[in-house]
């Protein structure tokens, strides 16, 4: 059985001693392995809920802002699946987590199961008010629905490793004295991997900028940038070399081009010799796959632009030749 059939079924099922059974399953296997560690996090959060089940709308609840997930970035395109698996079923199969929050303007605050009540609002708002939220009352505190709502979190694809990061920094400051070998501990995470997340909050917002998008972002990027950005030298490059790229990825995003992925990022922005100043950058013009010429483009003369002789239409050429002027102005404006 997969993890996430173990959750699913830990939450949906009534008060069935599911932990004893998850203990016997991996009672063979040291606990030294990552699956291992990642199914003593969870039988310690299952451990926590009590299981009363109720329905409401999306509405009757907050959002606990605990949780790494961006609520505010979920969109119909992101969870048209699960949109469309909500409506077939006529609510969640699997439920939420909330809690009581007597003292607040709402009854209930969400701890787990953001894109679950976002999708179902979602649903209420169009032809389909009838839908609720099945949800699970739990009784814990901030730290306990930390640990319940990022191991929900761990299996997801759709938050990037920035998001954990900062959501890992905070409950570390929140939680854990600031102690990260503390945390770590609780949450069955090893210390190295906590430690990586938690360093792409080290990465100025300039950097990040110049990928197309935070997903972008990975820890795996972290490890080569965050040595060169502690030199202040090297780190002064970069960021102008990331002003320059995000530039370009404005330029892309307006013209309904591929971004610039992120290894390719890494790359030019840990590329160990920089351009001086006033050396000629060259690029080729190319047009329906075709190299017509090439521009140079150099501080101190602007753009030069060399054209071969071709067959193409002066309308193709001057099609050609308008993104590279247009790129050119941004890079202006951009200080290069």
């Amino acid at each position: 059985m997969s993890r996430r059939s173990l959750i699913g079924e830990a939450l949906a099922s009534g008060p069935a001693e599911p932990v004893p059974l998850l203990e016997e399953a991996v009672a063979s296997e040291p606990r030294t392995t990552f699956t291992s560690k990642r199914l003593d996090a969870f039988g310690e959060a299952s451990r926590m809920v009590k299981r009363p089940t109720i329905r409401l709308k999306p509405s009757e609840c907050s959002i606990w802002p605990g949780n790494a997930r961006d609520y505010a970035l979920l969109t119909e395109d992101r969870l048209r699946t699960l949109i469309d698996s909500i409506q077939a079923e006529n609510g969640n199969r699997i439920p939420v987590v909330v809690r009581r929050t007597p003292k607040a303007d709402l009854a209930y605050e969400l701890v787990i199961g953001t894109r679950r009540h976002w999708a179902i609002s979602w649903l209420n708002t169009n032809h389909y008010p009838d839908i609720e939220l099945v949800a699970i009352i739990e009784d814990i505190d901030d730290e306990a629905a930390f640990r319940l709502a990022d191991i929900e979190n761990r299996e997801r694809e759709d938050i990037s490793d920035l998001e954990r990061g900062l959501n890992y920094k905070a409950a570390v400051d929140a939680y854990y004295d600031g102690v990260q070998s503390r945390m770590a501990d609780r949450v069955k995470l090893s210390k190295s991997t906590l430690a990586r997340y938690i360093g792409l909050t080290d990465i100025p917002q300039t950097i990040v900028s110049a990928f197309a998008s935070p997903m972008d972002l990975q820890v795996r990027h972290g490890d080569k940038l965050l040595p060169l950005l502690r030199n202040p030298g090297m780190r002064s490059k970069m960021e102008e070399t990331a002003k320059v790229i995000a530039a370009e990825q404005s330029f892309r995003q307006s013209g309904d081009e591929e971004p610039i992925s992120g290894s390719e990022v890494v790359a030019r922005l840990t590329k160990p010799t920089s351009t001086r100043p006033g050396r000629a950058q060259k690029a080729t013009i190319e047009v329906k796959g075709a190299a017509i010429g090439q521009v140079d483009r150099d501080r101190s003369r602007g753009l030069t632009i060399t054209l071969n002789p071709t067959e193409l239409s002066a309308d193709d050429i001057l099609e050609a030749l308008r993104p590279l002027i247009e790129n050119a102005k941004i890079l202006k404006k951009a200080g290069r």
